[in-house]
């Protein structure tokens, strides 16, 4: 608090903007609740502990509860008591008993202390949830701040980094940094560490261009994590939209985020937000009380409708697994993940976000709808839709498979890719088909309403699964240390260990498994779309067979930094950043229109050719060979650009995949122009070097057409030619 306060001095205030706002020597308190009778602001010390004051906002403006108050300004503590009916029945579940976090706070204190008293029933009551608690909640939960926004950038501008150009890189604020060498201990798993140089210096080094963070939103630690000492690592379950969660930053200011964001963009990086806007850790009918549910249960949440005595507003729609649904159907709610979305964007200056089970914000009444209002807001609004916006494009309610569907403008999270290239390199059987479109960007998916193959975001490993290495390392998974008997996380991994289950010293099988990263790197990088590489994948990160390492903040899932030191863990970053080299500089890479093949008479030419191994067009005998492993992708660098039927004048780019075991025989296809290829990329070579920067008198090796290659088992090749 900057000074004492005089509740007498009471304003009106306004109901604009939500939330806590300082203004003109005070603050102005505004809150949603469409049933509430009375709304009172509880103010606090600033340890957050003792109640100073009281105040009952004594406006209600189109729904909206508001008052201003002289004498506060930014520091202050406070909280919600929101008056109403208690009747679960009909969806109402009002207690002001329960102190509420203000659903547009922009920061937090203090952690929550799980106890019976944030529940609005009496815990173990015969009459479960319909039973009411009178205790009070207050010292159990985080206060919310009143906070100061302004904040010298000195990197102003958006980066905004064209869609065909960017590699987006997750990672994790606390895990990325706990154990680098090179980050203070106090700034380590902070905000502040990971604008720390050597950090940034590594994300750039590797050519990535969009840095993805797992949830940053304040988060809560679920009671059955804490009762086994584990913890809510990845942070999926926000309770405050507005707020980054204080355990990420060094000092609890929110210009440590500002000043992580702006050095990212001095190092020429976006930064994406990974977002959870579909449920709150409140949880179902026996949920606790902490924000909305107390604020105004039957808008905040999409409940069950009416269907006799076994069914009604007292239970609610799980489309998303987690108990409850948030209801963006409701005008407020919708306005609030607005409001909040154009503030991480105008305030905190982000460049995107990925939103989580994104198929429940596009969900209306009657199922998921294209068109709906989350997804048509999205679209029209002038900051929202300047930025990058990628959807996890399903959830768990019905018809909640959506890849393909989200309307233009949006990009998604290509599962088709990730699985198609796993049992590729797997070795399965009937695999080719399907990788054929994964390389061209999905186009049976995307390559619809204008859509651009960007729109494709291709991914082999993230945050939920195997990382690379334990892609290959394994063939089960090994969760036990989430403390549920293995039986959590996904059993479809898709995973081939190469011969022996985790660690070996052996060497073939070792040899096999770097190879093994390398084509499914080369594969990810080289394909058209945006791809996606989780971090710690570039030297070879291991989670130890853990696919669903979401509660543990240890060294299961804290990058160990001494990979990069290792001779296979710099190896395969050299191999990573030639990659995102070529990629960078080779513009048949990433082309903005869809390839499909079709030979263009008045230009003659092609813009993708597929090849069997004796340099033959394939046609469906080839496509339909359960047995095919081996095939060519030539991507003709004259194919036109744009829809000017012009030709280009970019490299021709040959890919030959051979997720044989044994070596095959590639003859080099033709050129018109008898111009030789240079063979620029072999998966199957011992070291890796940029092309661009090769040894002295070292020149790279070229070929014929017509020349007969040795594909070595299991490997990927890349050829280019000079336009002509």
């Amino acid at each position: 608090m900057s000074q004492p306060f005089d509740p007498a001095q009471l304003r009106e205030g306004s109901p604009h903007p939500r939330g806590s706002t300082c203004v003109d020597g005070g603050v102005n308190f505004a809150i949603f609740s469409a049933h509430a009778t009375k709304v009172e602001v509880c103010i606090y010390d600033d340890a957050g502990t003792t109640e100073i004051g009281r105040v009952t906002l004594p406006e209600y403006t189109d729904e909206v509860w508001h008052g201003f108050v002289p004498g506060l300004g930014p520091g202050t503590r406070y909280g919600y008591r929101v008056h109403g009916p208690y009747e679960p029945l009909a969806g109402h579940r009002f207690n002001p008993n329960k102190l509420l976090m203000d659903p547009y706070a922009r920061a937090h204190v203090g952690e929550l202390v799980w106890g019976p008293e944030l529940f609005g029933y009496i815990v173990g009551h015969p009459d479960g949830d319909l039973s009411y608690d009178e205790r009070d909640s207050a010292p159990f939960v985080p206060k919310c701040v009143v906070v100061d926004s302004r904040f010298e950038w000195k990197q102003p501008a958006a980066v905004r980094v064209p869609w065909d150009r960017t590699i987006v890189y997750e990672t994790h604020v606390r895990g990325f940094t706990k154990q680098h060498p090179a980050v203070p201990e106090h700034l380590r798993g902070t905000f502040a560490g990971l604008a720390h140089d050597a950090v940034i210096e590594h994300i750039r080094g590797l050519g990535v261009t969009s840095v993805e963070l797992l949830p940053i939103h304040t988060f809560l630690n679920q009671p059955f994590l804490t009762e086994k000492t584990l913890t809510n690592f990845w942070g999926y379950d926000t309770i405050g939209f507005f707020a980054a969660d204080p355990r990420y930053f060094a000092e609890p200011v929110i210009d440590e985020f500002k000043a992580m964001v702006d050095r990212f963009h001095q190092a020429g990086l976006e930064v994406i937000l990974d977002v959870v806007y579909n449920h709150t850790p409140e949880g179902n009918e026996m949920g606790p009380t902490l924000s909305f549910k107390g604020i105004d249960n039957a808008s905040y949440y999409r409940l069950m409708p009416s269907d006799g005595e076994e069914m009604g507003p007292r239970y609610y729609i799980n489309d998303t697994g987690t108990g409850n649904t948030l209801n963006l159907s409701h005008p407020r709610v919708l306005q609030m993940v607005n409001d909040s979305l154009r503030y991480w964007v105008t305030e905190m200056h982000v460049d995107g976000f990925r939103f989580d089970l994104a198929t429940i914000l596009g969900r209306e009444p009657h199922g998921f709808d294209e068109g709906g209002g989350f997804l048509d807001s999205c679209r029209q609004d002038p900051v929202l839709s300047s930025v990058k916006l990628i959807a996890e494009p399903w959830d768990c309610g019905p018809g909640g498979y959506q890849v393909g569907g989200f309307p233009p403008g949006w990009a998604e999270w290509n599962d088709h890719f990730r699985d198609t290239v796993k049992s590729y390199w797997k070795g399965d059987e009937n695999s080719v088909p399907a990788l054929g479109q994964c390389l061209t960007a999905s186009g049976d998916k995307f390559n619809h309403r204008g859509r651009r193959p960007w729109a494709s975001v291709n991914f082999i490993s993230a945050h939920d699964g195997f990382t690379l290495a334990d892609l290959v390392s394994y063939n089960e998974k090994h969760n036990d240390a989430n403390g549920e008997g293995n039986r959590d996380g996904h059993g479809d991994n898709r995973s081939w260990n190469c011969g022996a289950e985790g660690p070996t010293d052996d060497a073939e099988i070792n040899a096999l498994r770097a190879r093994q990263q390398r084509n499914m790197l080369a594969t990810l990088l080289l394909s058209q779309g945006t791809p996606m590489l989780l971090a710690g994948d570039e030297f070879g990160r291991t989670q130890q067979g853990n696919n669903n390492a979401y509660c543990q903040d240890n060294a299961i899932s804290w990058v160990d930094w001494s990979l990069p030191e290792s001779p296979a863990g710099a190896s395969l970053m050299r191999f990573v950043q030639q990659l995102t080299h070529l990629r960078a500089t080779l513009p048949v890479l990433r082309r903005g229109r869809f390839l499909n093949g079709d030979w263009n008479e008045a230009l003659g030419v092609k813009d993708v050719t597929w090849l069997n191994p004796a340099s033959e067009e394939m046609d469906s005998e080839h496509w339909d060979d359960p047995h095919l492993r081996c095939f060519g992708m030539l991507l003709d660098g004259k194919a036109p650009v744009s829809g000017i039927k012009r030709r280009a004048a970019d490299v021709t780019v040959l890919l030959v995949f051979n997720a044989w075991e044994g070596a095959v025989e590639f003859t080099l296809p033709p050129r018109e122009d008898g111009v030789a290829w240079t063979a620029v990329l072999d998966t199957a070579a011992k070291t890796h070097e940029l092309q661009t920067d090769p040894p002295e008198n070292d020149s790279p090796a070229e070929y014929q057409p017509g020349d007969v290659y040795v594909v070595t088992g299991r490997s990927l090749l890349m050829f280019t030619a000079p336009a002509a």
